[in-house]
């Protein structure tokens, strides 16, 4: 009995060593391979001890089996990850993070990645090692040599974010797939076609006028301006399809849904496997199921209704016949929905954060409100888009909140798919297999490239050079703005295609309420317990309303 144990132990910890050998080469993603590791490979070597012994197995030999393959492979994976022989071992970091990817599970179920992720770099440095195979970098030179032109192809954790039953969406796109895609999607976001959305823009922003205007007491601000984007997403998406402002609430619950889904993928995005194993299953929870359908149900009422204006499925349909061929509906159909999840929160969430930041500071509140009433008197011709270029204290706070509070404040990583994308990043060589992470975040709070005082509120920093307004720090001698590392929508070819319509829609829409409604807290308002709350599931929002009191002009 005593032989046959040793025997079964020998093969166990041999099949343990050669399984983690393929492991730590292949990557996960799907259920198959865990699997094998799990449960083929001690099958296999209890097998064969069975065999080679000619003893059948018993109880007591699968149990010993099987602990000791689980002991020696945690053993060998864990001694691996630690050690000089792994490829990323010289890159500083936490010990828990170089050893398994539950640290990065850990970080974003407390909604505080981008913190944590700051803190580690504030210890360690401008590249951390934040997961057995994955980076880090807060600096230009990984904005330009990961996100650049010539970067990195997307992360699995991408696919992690996508419907299996459905084509990809061009965020999950890289390469001449992207660009190819992106071409039809520049063209719903050039300037003409911004010009189309101006007056949707206008048409929703009156009707959240009159809607928060008609409510008696404290107002949940961030909590209607996400009401008003859903709305305008869908009329510039699909023609229409939401219609959350008129009746005073997500009747559909697909904010809840999204919120739900980005909850999720926060913690399933750093184990990939995990998450298409959920999406294959046959059941799936009826809110996720909603969240694949909606974009099906906008595409066939759009369809349905044809062609009443050039909106985004005008262009991503090439319904103007401008290409070679015409993109499958079944590929636009995911881009359509993405456009609505994509840009339903971030520009909502980008508007209630200014609304925080202009309150909170009253000096830049009242000289936001001079330069509005010297631009558009009375109000007169706010709308008229074409001098928003004279709003330049407005431009200025807009980029400090996008720099202060980024829309997406970690972003996605990167990855070195294979040996010949292999490159030099900060001085240091980063190997194939590599997930790299360039978090907004972090960058834009480091004083090599915004000084003076990074984690302040200071929009006089993105004007001329100016005395700082009475309730910002002094300014140091020197000031740094390098506009390199302003990265809110990200950077390179895959850069947020809606930044121009982003930017104008915030400028109208803050015009348009600052000329209508004073604004202030509501009483027992505490702006550090609400800042404090901002939360990273993968768009920042906070986990406590934004109330305000409104007062007519």
């Amino acid at each position: 009995m005593s032989l046959d144990l040793v025997s079964t132990l020998q093969l166990a910890g041999c099949s343990a060593l050669i399984s983690h050998a393929i492991f730590k080469r292949i990557n996960f993603t799907s259920m198959g391979i865990p699997i094998a590791l799990l449960i083929v490979f001690p099958t296999l070597s209890l097998t064969a001890s069975s065999y080679i012994d000619n003893v059948p197995p018993t109880f007591f030999s699968v149990l010993a089996n099987f602990t000791f393959y689980y002991l020696c492979l945690s053993v060998s994976i864990l001694a691996y990850r630690l050690s000089p022989l792994h490829p990323l071992y010289a890159f500083p970091g936490p010990r828990l993070a170089r050893v398994s990817k539950l640290y990065g599970v850990w970080a974003s179920a407390t909604g505080k990645q981008h913190r944590i992720l700051k803190s580690l770099h504030d210890k360690y440095g401008p590249v951390v090692r934040t997961g057995p195979n994955e980076l880090s970098i807060a600096d230009v030179d990984g904005v330009f040599k990961v996100l650049g032109a010539n970067g990195l192809p997307k992360g699995e954790f991408y696919d992690s974010r996508s419907d299996p039953h459905s084509p990809n969406n061009i965020v999950n796109l890289s390469g001449d797939e992207h660009a190819n895609r992106r071409r039809v999607w520049n063209r719903g976001f050039s300037t003409e076609s911004l010009r189309e959305y101006e007056d949707m823009i206008a048409r929703r922003a009156e009707l959240l006028i009159d809607k928060i205007g008609a409510i008696d007491g404290p107002v949940d601000l961030g909590l209607w301006l996400s009401y008003f984007q859903f709305d305008f997403m869908g009329d510039m998406a699909f023609s229409g399809g939401f219609e959350m402002l008129r009746a005073g609430g997500d009747e559909e619950g697909i904010r809840q849904v999204l919120c739900d889904y980005f909850h999720v993928a926060a913690l399933t995005s750093h184990v990939p496997w995990v998450a298409k194993t959920l999406a294959h299953l046959p059941v799936l929870p009826e809110r996720m199921m909603k969240l694949f359908t909606f974009g099906a149900e906008r595409a066939s009422r759009r369809i349905k209704n044809g062609s009443l204006k050039k909106d985004l499925w005008y262009h991503l349909t090439d319904e103007a016949g401008l290409e070679r061929e015409k993109p499958p509906v079944s590929n636009v159909i995911p881009d359509g929905a993405l456009a609505i999840v994509a840009g339903g929160d971030t520009t909502a969430r980008a508007i209630s954060n200014l609304f925080f930041a202009i309150v909170s500071h009253p000096a830049h509140y009242e000289r936001l409100k001079n330069e509005l009433e010297t631009v558009f008197p009375a109000g007169d011709g706010i709308t008229d888009v074409g001098r928003y270029s004279e709003l330049k204290f407005l431009d200025a706070l807009i980029s400090e909140t996008l720099r202060m509070y980024p829309p997406v404040p970690t972003n996605g990583p990167r990855r070195v798919s294979d040996a010949s994308k292999a490159r030099v990043i900060c001085d240091k060589f980063v190997p194939e297999g590599t997930e790299i992470y360039v978090p907004p975040y972090v960058i834009h709070r480091d004083a090599r490239y915004f000084s003076p005082s990074p984690n302040d509120f200071i929009p006089e920093r993105w004007l001329p050079r100016e005395k700082t307004s009475q309730d910002a720090k002094s300014p140091a001698p020197t000031s740094v703005l390098n506009t390199a590392a302003y990265i809110p929508f990200s950077y390179g070819p895959q850069n947020c295609v809606g930044r121009n319509l982003a930017r104008t829609e915030i400028k109208m829409v803050v015009a348009l309420l600052l000329s209508r409604f004073d604004f202030r807290f509501a009483d027992g308002f505490d702006e550090k317990v609400w800042e404090d709350s901002l939360c990273d599931y993968f768009i920042m929002h906070p986990d406590l309303p934004l109330l305000v009191t409104l007062t007519r002009r």
